[in-house]
């Protein structure tokens, strides 16, 4: 049994080659798998259908925030400005701090009743929060909305564990889990893009929106009424349909991994199979007299139906499941090391996510009598310029982790990967803030706005799947991997929370300092060196500082 239950923990692991020979292998293994060679990928596309909550709940509001603050804070009050940054980072702060608060519990709860409810849990309040927080119209309303969104998205970290569960062939892991960072990032693009341009569409659409606008129905002189008195709504619906689209696939079609309960049955699933069998006899009625589709007789397919029926309610054998280690046990200090590093990265990176567009949208300042650190203002770019841009090097990073991030894994292992990220974030904050400097210099501008956000989203996208298998190699039992990732989404969740509230506080005081670098030197920048300084501190799988060189 002791050997049984040690199999099956090696599974989840995903060590680095750890000499020439094994290099070999892993490089032709790496080769060997691609995309569509992953197994299970019905079961991995639903699973990141629903991944896609957070990154649309949470970045949608991010090029359009500066406005919605804006619009809120009565245009006479003299500290409009500083107000903006403080109540922006707050409501960026209220989704991951509510996902702080909840995310061991649903780990335990994973664990003990089952992946899936957990996740249909979560997409219901999103849905929800998502439609509601289009028509709030005061900081106390976002607030709620946002913080309700939040408490049902703590279930990020059960994803991550099916994704192990779903895909246990070693060879097969790196890829699998660079699928929901690929996903996060696919949904911080759509949510940038729609975010940015739906935003107030009377201005933004006036072809649909305004006053001879296609969905002006009753031809109101200033637009279409409702996106009159809540401009920020059609992003927010949008999100909404976005993922009851997602809540519908998963009911019928995600199916339970946790081991015990596997199993089980499930009405849902059930369900979803008798539409998918009914839909394909349609399609294939349709299509028979065109041409004779290669099918099984009417007798052979009832007597499938009726097998599977009998086997529905066949009772299940008892399988015997490794016990799970005493809570105490599970916290080594390969799990608290990687922990600590897992939340470092969202310190700075989720501070960056909020500081960056509204450091973009803010009104430039005359910086005719600037020196080298004392300089002020933003480049007063609107919503669409800032959520196309974000959205644009978004789609870059989808690019990396599709082609470039499998093979950089492959040649120096999943540590290296992480430390070489972290050699670019601090490289990019000292630099970002000189693009006050340029806000005069027309063209030339736009290429320096690329290169920052190039150089940020490519450092995320190596660093964020990183830690994610680090953290799944560092469990100490497979069936301790909800409560392992639940505990690091904590981690997260709770440095998501800090990072924009401490930077939206340190850009307005720059701001009313003169120094709008402040928060990019004094807060990015150190976090930023911190956190590369403790990765030196965790150890690949196979063995000690293996990449110390890096």
């Amino acid at each position: 049994m002791h050997n049984k239950e040690n199999c099956e923990d090696e599974v989840l692991r995903i060590p680095p080659p750890a000499s020439a020979t094994t290099t070999r292998d892993t490089d032709r293994d790496a080769k060997a798998v691609t995309w569509m060679s992953l197994p299970n990928k019905r079961q991995l596309f639903i699973l990141a259908l629903c991944r896609l909550s957070e990154p649309l709940s949470n970045t949608c509001l991010l090029p359009y925030i500066y406005y919605l603050i804006k619009s809120i804070i009565p245009s006479d009050d003299p500290s409009a400005s500083q107000k903006i940054s403080r109540y922006s980072g707050i409501l960026v702060a209220a989704f991951p701090l509510a996902q702080f608060a909840t995310s061991i519990l649903w780990g335990r709860l994973s664990d003990s009743h089952g992946r899936k409810p957990i996740i249909i849990i979560g997409l219901v309040a999103s849905v929800i929060s998502n439609l509601a927080f289009g028509f709030s119209s005061s900081i106390g309303t976002l607030m709620f909305w946002r913080i309700l969104a939040g408490l049902g998205n703590g279930n990020v970290a059960i994803m991550r564990t099916m994704t192990a569960e779903i895909v246990k062939e070693r060879k097969y892991q790196t890829r699998a889990f660079l699928l929901l960072p690929l996903i996060f990032n696919s949904g911080m693009v759509a949510g940038l893009a729609l975010g940015g341009c739906l935003a107030d569409p009377v201005i933004n659409l006036p072809w649909l929106f305004g006053p001879d606008g296609i969905f002006n129905i009753k031809r109101h002189p200033g637009g279409v009424e409702w996106a009159l008195k809540y401009p920020y709504a059609l992003p927010a619906i949008t999100n909404a349909i976005a993922l009851a689209f997602s809540l519908i696939i998963a009911v019928f079609g995600l199916k339970e991994s946790l081991p015990s309960k596997e199993n089980d049955r499930d009405l849902g699933v059930m369900l979803g199979r008798a539409v998918m069998r009914f839909v394909e006899r349609v399609i294939l009625r349709r299509n028979s007299a065109g041409y004779t589709a290669v099918q099984l007789d009417e007798s052979s397919e009832a007597a499938t139906d009726d097998i599977a029926q009998v086997k529905l309610f066949e009772p299940v054998p008892l399988i015997s499941q490794p016990q799970r280690p005493p809570f105490r046990s599970i916290w080594t200090r390969e799990v608290i090391v990687t922990m600590i590093s897992f939340g470092l990265l969202p310190l700075h990176n989720s501070a960056f996510m909020h500081v960056f567009p509204v450091y973009l949208c803010t009104p430039p300042a005359d910086n005719s009598s600037a020196t080298f650190l004392s300089f002020n203002g933003g480049l007063g770019l609107a919503s669409p310029s800032v959520g196309l841009w974000l959205s644009f090097f978004g789609v870059c990073g989808i690019l990396l982790q599709l082609f470039i991030y499998p093979r950089m894994q492959a040649k120096i292992g999943t540590l290296g990967c992480f430390r070489v990220a972290l050699f670019i974030f601090p490289l990019t904050y000292l630099f970002a803030p000189y693009l006050s400097l340029l806000e005069n210099r027309g063209f030339s501008r736009w290429p320096c706005i690329a290169v920052v956000l190039c150089a940020q989203v490519m450092a995320r996208t190596i660093a964020i799947p990183s830690t994610v298998i680090l953290l799944t190699n560092a469990a100490p039992a497979k069936n301790v991997l909800g409560t392992v990732h639940g505990a690091g989404n904590m981690f997260s969740s709770l440095a998501r929370a800090v990072g924009p509230v401490f930077g939206g506080l340190v850009f307005a005081w720059g701001m009313e300092k003169g120094v709008v670098g402040l928060v990019w030197w004094l807060y990015l920048t150190v976090v930023a060196l911190i956190a590369l300084a403790w990765s030196y501190t965790m150890s690949a799988p196979d063995g000690p500082n293996r990449y110390r060189r890096l």
